[in-house]
Parts: structure tokens; sequence; C-alpha cells
């Protein structure tokens, strides 16, 4: 379990990314594993709205894309792996709970959510152990823990204790998806999950917020670092979107469009890749665009490319 004072003090943090809320196998694994050929392989993607590319429409409804970075990274892996097929599994809503037990997300009936076994968790342990022949899964992503928070921030307040409350059952829960998802999988299928960008540094647009997002931002940091070590310690690789969003670069500054001055490379890169600095009634909206989806694909890419 995570220390309290690390809880409390990445809290906002989280809540703030909440709001919103892997290369081939041949590469990814040295060369060793690989599949027959002419065999169908595959990537399962798990997780919530961001598996799914969510976005909002030109009536701010959000709704599933193919523009995801779950489909990004499906058309650039589909060049090097040969019969490769995505599945999707993902879930707008999904906690790591109801990703565990398949209760408790209100938008599951809404979208249509309906996993074989009543759970993703159960879903993703029957294909993985339907696709057991080594090199058939040729790669998993994982982005889950983020809504685990979300229903804590109230308007622009943060119910500390329910934050607090929230970040513990993820960190309870993340350790055991993992650990469950290697299980089922064949030894030494490629793995990987993400460090959460920064949408709320958007509020750094608005009069006397600035300082606001500025430490939430030094939050995110901290929160982005300890999934980085949980992801490490269940065996996942980790994709660094934090990083690809740049999203801790407040020191230099860029112009943005709309703005009198420039501002933080951090947020107009949270501008440019996601729909929070969108004008209503599409934004402001805590999910990545194309582009960002991109970014995050790409960050995959590299995790599964680098070596252990």
């Amino acid at each position: 379990m995570l220390a309290r004072r690390t809880i409390v003090a990445a809290c906002a943090a989280v809540v703030a990314v909440s709001a919103a809320l892997l290369l081939p196998v041949a590469l990814a694994g040295g060369g060793k594993v690989r599949a027959r050929a002419g065999v169908t392989r595959y990537y399962l993607s798990l997780g919530d709205s961001l598996a799914q590319g969510m976005q909002p429409d030109t009536a701010g409804i959000t709704r599933n894309t193919n523009q995801g970075y779950a489909d990004q990274l499906y058309a650039l892996e589909s060049r090097r792996i040969p019969r490769l097929k995505l599945v999707k599994l993902g879930c707008g809503g999904e906690t790591t709970s109801s990703f565990l037990t398949g209760r408790g997300n209100p938008d599951a009936l809404i979208l249509g959510c309906t996993p074989r076994g009543g759970s993703q968790m159960a879903a993703a342990e029957r294909f993985l152990r339907s696709h057991h022949r080594r090199g058939q899964v040729a790669l998993v992503t994982l982005d889950i823990g983020a809504n685990d928070i979300v229903g804590c921030v109230h308007g622009a307040s943060l119910d500390e204790a329910c934050a607090i409350h929230g970040l513990e059952r993820a960190d309870k829960n993340l350790p055991l998806i993992m650990r469950r998802l290697r299980r089922a999988a064949a030894k030494g299928t490629p793995m990987a999950a993400m460090t959460l960008y920064d949408p709320f540094l958007q509020l750094y647009l608005l009069p006397g917020d600035q300082q606001e997002a500025l430490t939430i931002n030094g939050y995110a940091k901290i929160i982005n670092k300890t999934l980085a070590h949980l992801y490490r310690a269940g065996k996942f690789r980790v994709a660094h979107v934090d990083e690809a969003f740049k999203t801790y670069d407040t020191t230099h500054t860029t112009p943005l469009a709309g703005q009198p001055g420039p501002v933080p490379v951090a947020v107009a890169e949270v501008c440019r890749l996601t729909w929070m600095c969108a004008p209503a009634p599409v934004g402001p909206n805590i999910h990545a665009n194309e582009a960002g989806y991109g970014v995050i694909a790409a960050a995959f890419a590299r995790a599964f490319a680098a070596k252990r």
C-alpha cells in the first residue's frame, strides 16, 4: 500500500488526471518469442475510456471512436506483425473495482460494455487463456485507475477523504489486475501500462487559477512516479505518457492562440492534444483528441521497443 503521506500529497493530481480519469513481440522480446507463420496474432487493449478512444462529438457527447491510441498503435504494429488483429475490451467509466467485478460502472450499460464472464477482468483472462500459444497475443495495453477518483471532485473542490479512499482502492486493485493478467497469458507476453497526462493544466488559462494548476501539476509528477513503480513491480512495461505530453515543462513558455502572452509548454501541449481548451459544447473535455491519442500510441510503442 502507498504511504498515507504520499497518498494525501498526490490525491489532488490523481483527481485532476482522473477526471479524464505496447512494438511487436520480436522487438519486445529480443526476437525470442514468435508465433507460427500464417497464424492470426492479437493486440488486446484493456482499460477505460482512453482504451476505447472516446472523444466528444460536435454536440459535446463523448463517444467511442476508432481514433484512439489502441487503433493508432494497431495501425503501426500491423505493418510489422503479419495477421495482427485488434481486440478492444475497454469501457468508459471503468474503475479498478468495476474492472475486477463488473459492478459499479454506471456508464457500462449506456455504452454497451457487456464483457463475457461478467467483468473486463474475466473477459481478458478468458481471451488470454484461449489464445495461450506463445506469441499468439503479440501485445497487451492497459490504462485503468483514473476513474477511481473522478467522483471525488465537485466543481472546483476536492473531497479529500473520498480521494484518499479511491487511491487506496486503486493501490490495492492494480497489482491484482496485473498479476491475474500475467497468470492468464502465455509466458513472455509483452504488456504495458501508461502513466497519465494532466488535463487540469488548462486551469492555468483561467484568471486566478494559475498557481492551482501548477500545484496540481507538481502532485501529478509524484503520482506518476508511483504508478510507474507499481507497473514495473507487476512486470509491465511503462508507457510514459506524462513525459510524451511534456506534462512537467512549466519553466519554458510558448505562444498559444487566443492568449495575450506565452504560456508554459505543458499548458500549450494539453490544449493541443486534448479537448480541454475547446469551446463549448465540445470542451472542456479531458479526453485526448486524435493527435493526443497518437502521442499516447507512440509512448506505448517506445515502451515495447525498449529492452527491460
